[in-house]
């Protein structure tokens, strides 16, 4: 009896200690893909390319992540090639017999309440003196969803795209200690949705996307337009009342402006950029497959656009490396590799100024829950990238690291 004991004894230990010695040997095995951040990269890759694109260091180069934001990079790099850095966009404005106003717009990402105080400005100079009902036509686009990643929250990061989307699709409010609803910006007067939007809210300052909770976006953007154009409307003493909504421009309606924006594209991606803009690199993205292949604009039109641009910039097998669902990185079905990263780039390199600094390097930062991903230029020029998919943020450090020139002068 005793010996059985001390068998089943000897037998637990002994399947201890392979399992414990099993698991040690994965681990290096594991550890040993990334030798320069053994400690800091559990599932993820780096990369990094001297001043001719060759790569100098790597791990996984090959292997698909999760790009998050560091995908408005590619976006960009598409939107200056189909575009050109001088592009803006326009809004047309139309007025029938009954001087009823028809807004189309083609996706302007800064029709803010500034921009829109100029328009009736210019308005009233060409001679019109009442604005009865304001309408919409939205017919230059023909989306087959909204933005694939969208957690339909309160946060202006979820809003919404369209072709007439004002202030970002979001509202600011201030709520105050009476629980009064108000704008929450000088230049934005009060409308009727911020009381909808703030509803419950505590007092404070906020700004909230118009479309929460899955609501019908084209509705909600087009009465979000047209109650701002309202009330902008009458604060520049244009008189008349109406309906509102959704309508196509009639056939006896007249051109009477079109309004391009006051920033162009090259100002348009550095904000995109250096504030991580969703809103931006959707509708830039969009405008992309637009301009290829015509109004109205589509999720398939503005894939097909980048892809082609791509191809032509990057080659086939690399533009194959990079899958997107959209233009901003907000899917996690949007896949990007090391390398592919390091070939945009190069390609990019002559408008890396347009990125944030970040502990000394140009860098354009992708974070969701569990992606810690970094991609831009050290100091000395060389094009870096680095992505986590993993529950610790060590990119940081990578990082700091990777600028001291501490990594592996060996592709793995």
């Amino acid at each position: 009896m005793r010996q059985r004991e001390e068998w089943f004894v000897f037998s637990a230990v002994f399947v201890a200690f392979f399992v414990l010695n099993f698991f040690t040997v994965m681990g290096q095995v594991a550890l040993a893909a990334c030798p320069s951040f053994s400690r800091l990269i559990q599932n993820g890759s780096y990369g990094v390319s001297d001043n001719n694109g060759k790569i100098i260091s790597s791990c996984n180069a090959d292997k698909a992540f999760v790009p998050a934001s560091i995908l408005k990079i590619p976006t960009a790099l598409t939107a200056f090639s189909i575009l050109g850095p001088d592009f803006r966009f326009k809004t047309n404005f139309y007025l029938d017999e009954q001087n009823d106003l028809y807004i189309q717009g083609f996706g302007d990402p800064l029709l803010i309440s500034e921009e829109i105080k100029d328009i009736f400005a210019e308005l009233k100079h060409r001679g019109v003196g009442e604005i009865n009902s304001i309408f919409v036509d939205n017919s230059s686009f023909a989306l087959e969803h909204q933005v694939p990643g969208s957690e339909f929250s309160d946060n202006p990061y979820d809003a919404p795209v369209g072709p007439i989307a004002v202030n970002f699709n979001s509202i600011p409010v201030r709520v105050t200690k009476k629980r009064r609803v108000v704008s929450g910006e000088q230049q934005t007067p009060y409308i009727e949705l911020m009381a909808e939007v703030a509803d419950n809210f505590l007092p404070g300052s906020y700004r909230i996307n118009i479309c929460r909770d899955f609501c019908n976006a084209d509705q909600q953007m087009a009465r979000y337009t047209t109650q701002l154009f309202r009330a902008m409307q009458h604060k520049a003493g244009i008189p008349g009342q109406g309906d509102t909504g959704i309508k196509k421009i009639p056939a006896d309606a007249v051109l009477v402006y079109v309004h391009y924006s006051s920033k162009n594209l090259q100002y348009l991606v550095s904000s995109m950029l250096k504030y991580s803009s969703n809103f931006i690199a959707n509708l830039v993205y969009l405008a992309c497959g637009a301009e290829e292949f015509g109004y109205p604009a589509t999720w398939q039109k503005a894939h097909k656009a980048m892809r082609q641009v791509l191809i032509r910039k990057l080659g086939k097998k690399t533009a194959g490396a990079i899958v997107q669902e959209e233009g901003a990185g907000l899917s996690r079905n949007n896949r990007l590799t090391a390398r592919a990263m390091l070939s945009v780039l190069k390609v990019f390199k002559p408008r890396a100024s347009l990125l944030r600094k970040h502990f000394g390097c140009l860098t354009k930062s992708g974070s969701m829950k569990g992606i810690y991903n970094y991609a831009g230029y050290l100091p000395n020029g060389k094009a870096y990238v680095i992505m986590l998919n993993q529950a610790r943020n060590t990119r940081g450090t990578i990082l700091k690291q990777m600028k001291k020139g501490e990594y592996a002068k060996t592709i793995h």
